[in-house]
């Protein structure tokens, strides 16, 4: 089913991923194997032209394929067969060294790493897109006040800049994992039967290094055949960056609810509609995104646990990842995707948040007091009297200031307390900390990671 592919896809990823893109990246490895063969003299280059001739998915029938995949067990081995009898038909000779010293793994697991290295990059791009705005808007609410709430309540005042600071920070960490993990999966697989190269003999190390250099991978130390960790480190990697998604997204549709109603997603003919009620404007960008944090968890548990695999070549565990991590790179994929487009188009409703910081009539600045107070009488005694104001103001359903302001003029001992002072102390622009230091350490650090990002992009690989 492909209805919803729109909601919860990244139109470009899902291109990646599709059957002829799968093929044409086994297919790549076996033309660029071919090529470097002929390079070390291990076949004739007239083979490699021929071979790579015809190595071009649209020459492949899908569906035969994937019934040969049921009997086989993998895609690798009715594609080398179709492909052996596609050279033939032109150049018999030449047929005799398709998939020559490879192995069925080499081929699947290099065409995966290229798939992967092409959709990273996409992500990546998402990534910075989405860091960018939203430093643009920690920038830009730096200084707008709001309400900081924990445990599902109204704490303390914050500011809106301080609130998107903390999901760019995390995000920028999420884009230099991502730049690492980049780097530690672009990696060929080529190690033949048991990883140990034996049917090439003495050339094997040599082709090695050509095909790497064919295809723009590194060269690995050994083949990986039955050591997972580095396609495990993509499952990981985007399942934490989902996460942090899934809780921005959590954080923007809890802002836009009715009674609070201080965020809203970009608004649209059509969008955020309900079947059956006018009024409604739902968060269902945000909906799309906690999809992808809801179902990639239990993705990545199946990636973890098919690391265990049998000696040096997998049963099963490596099976268990063909639709597993393409599943996981296309939901993250998708969240990043959406999260990237919605958030510059936030619509930030900074007057609501203003008038949300009353809701409580001035119990959000019982800290303040508390803390201004202890200075006079002590932290213990600050606190029992500032609770008990809280719950006086509470009953007789008053604003906490003018019960204060009562309790400091009947008691002697905390009447130092002024007025002046009081009426300060309720001022949230008194008591934001270092939120606004915050948000100016974050967005700097965002620049810094830019860089990183751009300097990495100037020497990848394609």
């Amino acid at each position: 089913m492909r209805l919803l592919d729109s909601l919860f896809r990244s139109e470009e990823v899902e291109r990646i991923f599709s059957n002829g893109a799968c093929l044409q990246a086994m297919l790549d490895f076996e033309a660029a194997l071919a090529r470097s063969e002929a390079r070390a003299g291990v076949i004739p280059s007239s083979a490699a032209g021929a071979i790579t001739a015809k190595c071009k998915s649209e020459l492949f029938d899908a569906a035969a394929l994937a019934g040969g995949a049921k009997l086989a067990g993998n895609i690798a081995i009715p594609l080398v067969k179709a492909l052996t009898s596609l050279v033939a038909q032109s150049d018999k000779e030449a047929s005799r060294y398709v998939h020559w010293g490879a192995t069925s793994q080499d081929a699947i697991d290099t065409g995966t790493v290229l798939q992967l290295r092409e959709a990273l990059a996409l992500v990546a791009r998402d990534f910075d897109r989405l860091a960018s705005a939203l430093a643009e808007l920690a920038t830009k609410h730096r200084s707008t006040v709001v309400v900081g709430r924990t445990w599902m309540q109204q704490a303390l005042p914050t500011t809106f800049g301080c609130i998107v600071a903390g999901w760019l920070d995390a995000m920028n960490r999420h884009r230099a994992r991502l730049r690492e993990t980049r780097d530690r999966i672009a990696v060929l697989q080529f190690g033949g039967a048991v990883g140990t190269l034996a049917a090439l003999g003495s050339q094997g190390q040599e082709v090695a290094k050509f095909l790497a250099e064919e295809l723009r991978l590194s060269l690995p130390a050994a083949p990986w055949h039955s050591h997972r960790d580095r396609i495990a480190e993509v499952a990981t990697t985007l399942g934490l960056a989902a996460g942090t998604l899934g809780k921005i997204a959590r954080d923007i549709a809890l802002h836009t609810q009715t009674e609070i109603a201080e965020v809203f997603e970009p608004a649209g003919e059509g969008r955020g509609g309900s079947s059956t009620m006018p009024h409604k404007r739902n968060p269902v960008m945000c909906a799309a995104v906690l999809s992808a944090a809801a179902r990639i968890p239990g993705l990545v548990s199946t990636m973890l646990t098919a690391m265990v695999q049998e000696e040096e070549r997998g049963l099963g565990g490596w099976h268990a990842e063909w639709e597993t991590l393409p599943e996981i790179v296309r939901l993250a994929a998708g969240a990043a995707h959406v999260m990237a487009e919605t958030v510059p188009k936030l619509e930030i409703d900074a007057e609501r948040m203003r008038q949300n910081l009353e809701v409580t009539q001035g119990l959000i600045y019982a800290e303040a007091v508390a803390v201004a107070l202890s200075e006079k009488i002590g932290r213990s005694e600050a606190h029992q009297v500032l609770e008990t104001a809280c719950k006086q103001a509470q009953q007789q359903k008053k604003h906490l200031r003018e019960v204060l302001a009562k309790v400091l003029a009947e008691d002697p001992q905390i009447n130092a307390l002024s007025r002046a002072n009081l009426q300060d102390l309720f001022d949230p622009r008194q008591y934001l900390g270092a939120a606004e230091a915050f948000v100016d350490r974050v967005v700097a650090a965002t620049k810094d990671e830019r860089v990183a990002s751009s300097e990495r992009g100037a020497g990848a690989k394609p």
